[in-house]
């Protein structure tokens, strides 16, 4: 008696997915076969690592391949593959489930013209479903390695049953029930498998229909079908660098990344000596969604001796380098390395360092020779790179020397190394202004001095500048300095800038009573030319914004920390305010509250501010 099959609904991600792909992602119909050949790929190289390192495995007698195979008349397509195999349970995971958080949002978020590009459909784990863009209903048979049941689930995009079926070997069969006839032509299937696939490390079969000419005496030709191997079936990453053409690096960045668009760039090495390995990493051109995820999938795959081990290891590369695309091939390790002997071996540990130091140096290369080309790479990861500067790790200084900034005297970015060059003769330090507001860094009272003396300052406008840049010392043994620490004013001060404080002595000390329990001093400033006042900070202080950051961060119980007011002594306020002393308190909390207002901060008291604003506004009239 015929199994009777299960019905499911499909997760609500995967409807408003297949919705997407149905009617809104056609521009590139044809990768549909690369991310169900990835798949494939994907399932033989899980149990091909089995074998080798499982004894349950290791009985099993087979020659991994994938086989693609047509039916005019029918319509259909299928590939196969003889891989890990999935159960029921690993059915409903895999086809009906999107396991990978964001997804969600990420759909979601979808809209326009960015719902048409065909780059997406592979970024976030799901290629299976770009076969509805071309197959009205798909069943998928399969049988898991070392068990005995298998499955047939089938789905019209609406809904999927699954059933027991019949198998006779473990694997994966896919057979797409075609829309039209654009991919049941032999020629086309073998162009789409050459441009994507080539080099999946597995052989592809097809079959391939040849045309007989007629023998003498014999009217009619005939046709003879072979099975015939359609890819190359080569590691490219093994490859000497010299046979690779550009257009098979884009290809095969393309099939190990399901993106559609090409690489921005790409460092292919071999090393040779103590340690044996091969890397080939891409830098892409696109962000990928879940850069910014603490759960990110990692872009990089390991293999050892040409065997695949991992592609979730975040462990191969640093998290400010997880832009990165890849491979890395290692000769010296075990085949059954765990995650444990990733994080200690010494082996694994210099092919990271190196690998790191690779990815840095090439980028510099490029930094140098294609400031077109980095500018466009900085704009997608510059703010994940920066992360590196965190901490104390080894790769700082290559890090720093790859930064590049917005700047108070020119439109274009500015990395270090070019700010130092036009420093003025006398100039001591680098200096930088941050926070989260262009605008408001531009106009801010800070810089009165510095555009007075002509002197550069670079406009940090990012979060990640506020958390990494206090842990930033010098670059090229020239230190670097936020402007609103309050050993700056020595170092810009002109002759032209001294101020008799004894003039201002008594206003001074009111100031100070006034506003002891808000501010930590009150101090003449020469760094002010047009405003009244500015709120700066002790050098061992965090200022605002790393407040504001660490805040973000859960720090809820930080102690408060007071800025000190900043007076400018030249302003008209205070020529009058020694003249009119019976206003210092209302004049005094008015400047510290505008003071907050120019650093982007709130103001404890709206309400007092208001009503002390009326009255002095009143007195003026």
């Amino acid at each position: 008696m015929a199994k009777k099959a299960d019905k499911f609904e499909f997760q609500t991600e995967v409807n408003e997915l297949l919705n997407l792909m149905i009617h809104s992602l056609y521009s590139n119909k044809e990768i549909f076969l690369r991310e169900l050949i990835s798949n494939a790929s994907d399932a033989l190289d899980k149990l091909n690592y089995l074998c080798l390192t499982n004894d349950e495995y290791k009985t099993l007698n087979y020659l991994p391949r994938i086989d693609i195979s047509l039916d005019k008349d029918k319509k259909t397509l299928t590939i196969s593959d003889n891989g890990i195999g999935m159960n029921k349970e690993d059915l409903i995971n895999n086809l009906g489930t999107i396991a990978r958080s964001g997804t969600k949002n990420f759909v979601k978020e979808l809209s326009g013209e960015a719902k048409k590009d065909s780059a997406l459909i592979g970024q976030f784990g799901v290629g299976f479903y770009s076969a509805f863009m071309v197959a009205n209903k798909i069943e998928v048979l399969s049988k898991k390695a070392l068990e005995d049941k298998a499955f047939l689930w089938s789905s019209d995009a609406k809904s999927y049953e699954i059933k027991e079926s019949q198998k006779d070997i473990h694997g994966t069969t896919i057979t797409l029930f075609l829309k039209d006839s654009e991919f049941s032509e032999f020629y086309r299937i073998e162009g789409i498998v050459k441009k994507y696939s080539n080099h999946i490390p597995y052989p592809i079969f097809a079959d391939k229909e040849d045309y007989i000419p007629p023998k003498d005496g014999e009217k009619e030709g005939s046709y003879e079908t072979r099975n015939v191997q359609i890819n190359k079936a080569s590691a490219l990453w093994k490859l000497n660098k010299s046979n690779i053409k550009a257009n098979e690096y884009n290809d095969f960045y393309k099939q190990i990344s399901h993106d559609s668009t090409d690489p921005l760039a790409y460092f292919h090495t071999k090393a040779e000596g103590k340690i044996e390995y091969t890397t080939l990493f891409f830098i892409p051109a696109t962000e990928p969604f879940d850069l910014f995820r603490v759960d990110y999938q990692s872009g990089v795959k390991l293999y050892v001796k040409s065997v695949f081990i991992s592609d979730d290891a975040k462990e191969l590369l640093p998290p400010f380098l997880r832009f990165v695309r890849g491979i890395i091939d290692v000769e010296d390790l075990p085949l059954n390395v765990s995650r444990e002997i990733l994080q200690e071996n010494k082996i694994m540990a210099n092919v990271k360092d190196q690998s790191v130091k690779k990815i840095l140096t090439e980028l510099a290369k490029i930094k140098d020779k294609d400031r077109e080309k980095y500018i466009k790479f900085y704009k997608l990861f510059g703010k994940v790179l920066k992360e590196g500067l965190y901490g104390f790790n080894n790769d700082k200084e290559q890090i720093l020397d790859l930064a590049l900034f917005k700047s108070s005297k020119r439109d274009s970015l500015v990395s270090l190394k070019e700010y130092k060059e036009q420093m003025k003769e006398d100039q001591k330090s680098i200096y930088y202004i941050s926070g989260n507001n262009e605008s408001m860094l531009r106009n801010s009272p800070l810089l009165e001095s510095f555009k007075k003396n002509d002197i550069e300052v670079l406009i940090m406008d990012e979060e990640i500048d506020t958390i990494v840049m206090p842990m930033v010392y010098e670059f090229d043994k020239t230190p670097i300095k936020p402007v609103n620490h309050s050993d700056i004013d020595s170092e810009i001060k002109t002759e032209e800038d001294k101020i008799d404080e004894s003039k201002h002595t008594e206003i001074l000390v009111k100031m100070r009573e006034i506003l002891k329990d808000d501010v930590k001093d009150v101090k003449l400033s020469s760094r002010l030319s047009d405003s009244a006042a500015v709120l700066i900070y002790d050098k061992n202080d965090p200022d605002f914004s790393m407040q504001t950051i660490l805040k973000q961060m859960g720090q809820t119980n930080l102690p408060k920390v007071k800025p000190i007011l900043e007076i400018n002594p030249n302003h008209e306020i205070f020529e009058k305010l020694n003249k009119n002393e019976a206003m210092i308190y209302d004049i005094s909390t008015l400047l510290l509250d505008m003071a907050k207002i120019n650093e982007g901060m709130n103001i404890e008291n709206p309400l007092e501010f208001s009503k002390t604003l009326t009255r002095v506004m009143l007195k003026a009239l």
